[in-house]
């Protein structure tokens, strides 16, 4: 019996070390030549309505905060969304978004917007990548 503890905790030990190797294989590195994006904005205003260019790794392109958006997409990935989950029934106005290109070397077409608490969130998130809308959404408006 302590034979087999002890070949448990060994094969444990083992699998555990193997997954946090994984983990850390698998942060995203900028790529080679650089991440390029196609980001659309639609229904935000006309302040900031439009179709940009991001590239990161070095920044650059004709997006506003190229620096800035970059860096917020280093720390927090871009997402696609995972309807399912209870969210609330918030309403955060008409705009969307679609981020096409290539991030990390894989590629990227996500789709955005605010219809509930979960998307007004995933939006928030990427902010300044995609405008920044909280203080313009209905749902937070007083009145």
């Amino acid at each position: 019996m302590p034979r087999r503890l002890a070949l448990t905790a060994a094969a444990s030990a083992t699998a555990l070390t193997a997954l946090t190797a994984t983990g850390h294989a698998t942060v995203a590195e900028p790529a080679a030549g650089g991440d390029h994006l196609t980001i659309t904005i639609s229904h935000s205003g006309p302040a900031t309505d439009g179709t940009f260019r991001l590239d990161c790794h070095p920044s650059g392109g004709d997006h506003p905060a190229p620096a800035a958006a970059c860096g917020v997409l280093d720390d927090t990935p871009i997402q696609e969304s995972r309807d399912g989950g209870m969210c609330s029934m918030i309403y955060g106005g008409p705009a969307t978004a679609r981020i096409t290109g290539t991030w990390a070397g894989r590629p990227v077409d996500a789709h955005y917007d605010r219809g509930d608490g979960c998307r007004i969130r995933r939006w928030d998130a990427l902010v300044p990548v995609l405008p920044d809308l909280a203080a313009r959404s209905p749902a937070r408006r007083s009145g």
